[in-house]
């Protein structure tokens, strides 16, 4: 009797844990689900935490909704001029409408891929395809790559129940057969604007240097102007302090001029003056008194 009863305990156990464990389910926090009844969505976009659910008759799906990231292989596109390009890109997409998600691909994460790929391949060849070769080398990766992202979102959105948040080119190459013509092309562009820039330089230099000798000019003029002015200044100072010394005491006045005279006629070796001994430019050198004595 007691050992019946320890066996109804123990199945009743087992049997509530079986339950508790069949009917109970937790949804991560990076995750979303649906909870389907032989097959069918019966509870939709379920979110994080702890849910319960019937046993058997009712089945959860739980989705991952962190970014996702699908590598394409690379590409062959076609630009506006019909010159091909070679586009190696990757796309990150995310899970946002597990119910449409899950009606659209099963839940496969490997089918949403394959259902991806072919739209970001369309997206990016009808892009390519508007721009020449110029614009898709001269705009950056990150604006050229904005048109096709927002329209592949609304798509996938609408088709598969994922948003699309970003397209990244990680590479465009050119093929072999065109990639010498335009690196050419773009030397021969870059070495025109050089000239053009190096010819600007030389005629801002050229400016420079024109103002600079002007200035100069200028400049001098004003200086020998002043100088000119100065030296008249002192000349005629000079001759009034001389008139001034000499109506003062003409007598010591003419025996300093002569003194002067002298030394400046006999300051060199080789001077020689032939004159009358009795001429006046010795008058000093015979008296001190000059013309009195």
């Amino acid at each position: 009797m007691i050992n019946n009863r320890s066996l109804l305990i123990v199945g009743g156990l087992a049997a509530v844990a079986w339950l508790a464990s069949n009917s109970l389910y937790v949804v991560d926090e990076t995750e979303r689900a649906v909870k389907l009844r032989f097959g069918e969505i019966v509870q939709e976009n379920i979110q994080p935490g702890l849910h319960v659910k019937v046993p058997i008759t009712q089945t959860v799906r739980t989705f991952d909704t962190r970014l996702l990231t699908l590598d394409t292989d690379p590409s062959r596109y076609l630009t506006l001029e019909q010159k091909a390009v070679i586009v190696d890109s990757y796309v990150q997409w995310q899970v946002v409408n597990p119910t449409q998600y899950y009606e659209a691909t099963a839940g496969d994460e490997l089918m949403a891929s394959r259902l991806i790929q072919p739209r970001v391949d369309e997206s990016l060849r009808n892009e390519f395809g508007r721009l020449n070769l110029q614009q898709i080398i001269a705009e950056r990766r990150d604006d050229l790559m904005t048109g096709p992202t927002e329209d592949l979102d609304q798509l996938m959105r609408e088709e598969l129940g994922v948003a699309v948040r970003d397209i990244r080119v990680k590479r465009i190459d050119l093929p072999d057969n065109v990639s010498s013509a335009v690196y050419e092309r773009m030397r021969s562009e870059r070495e025109r604007q050089a000239r053009e820039w190096r010819a600007q330089g030389q005629e801002e230099a050229e400016r420079i240097r024109a103002n600079a000798e002007r200035r100069r000019q200028v400049l001098l003029a004003q200086a020998r102007a002043r100088s000119e002015t100065l030296r008249g200044e002192g000349d005629a100072e000079a001759a009034a302090i001389f008139a001034d010394a000499y109506g003062k005491d003409e007598e010591f006045f003419s025996f300093w001029r002569s003194l002067n005279a002298y030394r400046e006629s006999f300051e060199a070796d080789d001077n020689m003056l032939v004159l009358d001994p009795s001429s006046e430019f010795f008058q000093y050198l015979k008296s001190p008194q000059g013309a009195d004595e």
